[in-house]
């Protein structure tokens, strides 16, 4: 037994036979004593002829399936060790760790700072040393960068010359007087990553993006994004009438911030009396409301008529008495009691970009346009195969905010005469109704009342008229035809001038133009009473402008690009895009 002790090299067994036979008195007659020497000697022999089989048993441990002795005596089978008497021999080697534990910690930095910011408080739970890095501020700083842009460090603004209070008087409220800024903004040196990552940014994640408020026909565009340790919704507004290719304003309408540690905080930021308090709930998916709970905030010393004056003076830059016409008068102060009534109580749907696509005329987006008295507004040009779409953000009393107000037939290009020929008018409207009145055809050809080959002559007619240079192309061309024409590069500048009698709010126009097609556009009475598409051009200035001819209006819309950078506004899918767009015309038909 003792051999077998020293073969499992764990020393001598407490039931070892020999320990026994010390205790014994009469250990000299013990019978078993030769027995424990005979197998020392055999153990000894087995050694002995071992180490003269080392060779081989190198080679047939290679093999696997073969069994073996190795010089301890062990049997090996199949990558096993065991010795004769049943045990396996002791492991010598040193235990490799292949564990996260045994990382520095700098690594496991590293690695929890790229995964999303709702893992980290299960990994948390893991073990001590997990929970003390998930303390680490750099990983849930990286997190707030990645996931919502928010700055590098605002702590370090001081640093490079930007105060908290010039943080807040140009970023956050402008008409709020400097001397009470302090009262007001929030002690960000003193927050932390983690609590504005778990109480503000992943909470509210929800509402970041665009969305279009519910002020009956008028709507909006509200842009709600991560400014610093805030989340910021800005409303923006067209440029003053008729400067159309000025910037957009922006005008903050709430705010959320962790006021309080381990709490966000609502305020409403419309009127001029500074944040107060405010509310947001979530009603569905891509559905908010806001509201604001200290609505005497919004009230002007002066009454009702300091408060119109003021509003008029924003939105429009200018007094009434600098508005002549009556009509215009009546418009702006309608605008006014329709929505001051709301008090920033209000619902967003969310909108998205249009997605662009190989193909198109231009690149799609927002652009601002002139409509007569009713100002400028917003309009989301879009691209569908052969048509573009222009959708109304902001509206009107006679086509409200979500309608289709103009739609282009890129299939249907028309040809401007000479530049002579340009200024009258009903040279314009001959070719533009000669395109409209088959279009007609085509999609009623049971009631045109014309048989199939006066159609073809008429379109010979037209063909004709197309090569001297006075018509459109009236044949309408297959899907890859028109993909393949809108691939196409367009033409060089052509001059352009608008025909006598045609009205315009801007007479600075661009002078010369790239291409025009056949397009409609949608005309309305008071209160969205008996709308109809009537027919117009639509005329390309460059990438960032365009404009468009009404016919029976004799009136000119020209539109320029909104060049603002706008957040989360990406449409997850083309289909969500088109979703959006149809929704968009119930929400106010």
């Amino acid at each position: 037994m003792a051999a077998c002790a020293r073969l499992c090299g764990v020393g001598q067994s407490r039931r070892c036979r020999r320990r026994q036979r010390k205790n014994q008195r009469d250990s000299d007659t013990d019978p078993e004593l030769d027995l424990d020497e005979e197998e020392e000697r055999i153990v000894g022999k087995m050694q002995t002829e071992g180490s003269a089989r080392c060779t081989a048993d190198t080679a047939a441990s290679s093999r696997p399936g073969k069994a073996d002795i190795s010089m301890s005596g062990a049997v090996t089978t199949a990558g096993t060790s065991v010795n004769r008497l049943g045990f396996e021999p002791p492991n010598t080697t040193k235990p490799t760790s292949n564990t996260l534990l045994d990382l520095p910690p700098e690594i496991l930095v590293e690695i929890f700072s790229s995964l999303p910011g709702t893992a980290l408080p299960n990994l948390a739970l893991v073990c001590k040393k997990f929970r003390q890095i998930m303390n680490t501020e750099t990983i849930w700083r990286r997190r707030c960068m990645a996931e919502f842009g928010m700055c590098e460090d605002l702590r370090k603004m001081e640093v490079v010359g930007l105060s908290s209070k010039d943080l807040y008087v140009k970023c956050i409220n402008p008409r709020v007087k400097s001397g009470r800024f302090m009262k007001l903004l929030p002690d960000y040196e003193h927050m932390d990553y983690q609590d504005v990552y778990t109480h503000l940014l992943h909470p509210n994640r929800h509402i970041l993006g665009l969305w279009q408020p519910d002020i009956g026909p008028y709507g909006g565009l509200l842009n709600v994004v991560v400014d610093g340790f805030f989340i910021i919704g800005w409303m923006f507004l067209p440029p003053h009438d008729p400067q159309v290719d000025d910037v957009m304003r922006r005008r903050p309408l709430f705010r959320i911030h962790m006021w309080e540690t381990s709490k966000a905080t609502v305020e409403c930021m419309y009127g001029h009396k500074g944040p107060h308090k405010g509310d947001i709930q979530i009603v569905k998916k891509d559905e908010f409301s806001t509201k604001c709970n200290q609505t005497d905030h919004h009230r002007m010393s002066g009454g009702r008529q300091e408060e119109f004056r003021t509003w008029l003076e924003e939105e429009w830059g200018r007094t009434l008495e600098d508005i002549f016409n009556e009509h215009m008068q009546e418009l702006i102060l309608m605008k006014f009691i329709y929505t001051s009534q709301y008090d920033n109580c209000l619902t967003y749907r969310r909108i998205y970009l249009p997605p662009y696509l190989p193909g198109d005329l231009l690149r799609p987006g927002l652009f601002k346009g002139t409509y007569g008295s009713h100002g400028l507004e917003i309009v989301m040009l879009s691209f569908h195969g052969r048509r573009a779409k222009g959708t109304k953000l902001t509206g009107d009393p006679n086509v409200p905010a979500g309608q289709l107000t103009l739609e282009i037939d890129l299939s249907r290009p028309i040809q401007l005469p000479e530049i002579e020929k340009q200024h009258s008018i009903e040279e314009l409207s001959r070719l533009v109704l000669e395109v409209h009145e088959q279009v007609q055809r085509e999609s009623n050809p049971a009631q045109s009342g014309s048989t199939e080959p006066e159609a073809e002559g008429q379109g010979e007619g037209g063909r004709e008229e197309n090569r001297n240079g006075l018509g459109a192309a009236p044949a309408t061309p297959t899907t890859a035809e028109g993909a393949e024409a809108s691939a196409s590069p367009l033409p060089a500048p052509q001059p352009f001038v608008l025909p006598q009698g045609v009205v315009a709010r801007n007479e600075v126009y661009p002078r010369t133009c790239r291409i025009c097609f056949y397009g409609t556009g949608l005309i309305a009475g008071h209160g969205f009473t008996s709308p109809e598409h009537t027919p117009g051009i639509f005329i390309l200035f460059d990438d960032n402008r365009f404009g468009f001819i009404w016919l029976e209006l004799k009136s000119f819309s020209l539109y320029s690009r909104i060049t603002d950078t706008l957040q989360y506004a990406e449409a997850p899918t083309l289909e969500a895009f088109e979703e959006m767009l149809k929704s968009m015309q119930s929400w106010t038909s």
